[in-house]
């Protein structure tokens, strides 16, 4: 099996958002899938499968302890396989069947490539569990709760960058993560900033996070008056992204860099 390293939302190597891509002709077992993400030991392993059309495949996403309904990173950088490395269609846009529904990826200028995603309305958190508030010395403005995650706004870029979590009782959280963010600051070129934690699906902080901005682009684009914005995550190895709200799907948009290829022997 031919397996790729990429980093996403980023040109940059060492940088952005690391993860595996291998592609398939037909779906391994569940149990051997998870084992490989386990080895790789990263934040996602995409595996795709493609069909008789090579505008489409189907994609799934392990992180190195359970299966995800969705990735934005490692789904971004599965594009860049399948135009790039392998299939190296003629279509400008390719579509992923995920457990998230159909997910198009298109080709963009300057090695930008685009995520179309369901956007993720949030609601206010007038409960919240008591383990959500308590891993953080710093506390937010606001709590809100959107289908996977929840969202805690805060008031300054500054705020975001210090915070430093107690990951054993975030884990406790019943979501899949919790993202922070605060608008940018007015020198920074950015319109809010953030960072995403997920130890309940094994990572304590992931780099740059794709899905997660289909919840924080429908806030920010209200909150700001705007439906196109300038993202950055503020995670150590940080990444950039351009969003725009569509109605009901977010545009998220990124590059990607190739770190390795390689193969799986058995």
């Amino acid at each position: 099996m031919r397996l790729y390293q990429l980093d996403a939302f980023t040109d940059q190597l060492y940088a952005g958002n690391p993860a595996a891509v291998i592609p398939l002709t037909a779906w391994l077992p569940d149990e051997l899938m998870q084992q490989i993400a386990a080895e790789n030991n990263l934040a996602e392993t995409a595996f795709y499968v493609k069909t008789d059309d090579d505008a489409h495949y189907h994609i799934r996403w392990f992180t190195p302890t359970v299966e995800v309904d969705l990735c934005g990173h490692a789904t971004l950088a599965t594009g860049y396989v399948v135009f790039y490395l392998e299939e190296k269609p003629d279509a400008e846009e390719i579509f992923f069947d995920s457990r998230s529904g159909s997910l198009k990826v298109c080709k963009g200028q300057e090695g930008w490539l685009t995520l179309d995603f369901p956007a993720d309305v949030v609601h206010k958190a007038n409960l919240q569990p008591p383990a959500l508030l308590s891993s953080l010395e710093e506390k937010p403005q606001e709590v809100y709760k959107g289908k996977t995650d929840y969202l805690l706004i805060y008031e300054t870029q500054a705020q975001i960058a210090a915070l430093d979590p107690d990951f054993r009782e975030m884990s406790t959280v019943p979501a899949r993560g919790v993202i922070v963010t605060a608008p940018g600051d007015a020198d920074s070129g950015v319109d809010f900033v953030s960072r995403f934690f997920g130890p309940q699906s094994g990572i304590d902080e992931d780099p740059v996070t794709g899905s997660a901005h289909t919840t924080l682009v429908p806030y920010w684009s209200e909150k700001l008056e705007k439906t196109e914005l300038v993202a950055r995550q503020l995670s150590k190895r940080g990444g950039y992204l351009r969003c725009k709200l569509n109605g009901d799907r977010v545009d998220i948009s990124g590059q990607v860099k190739l770190y390795l290829t390689g193969e799986i022997v058995d």
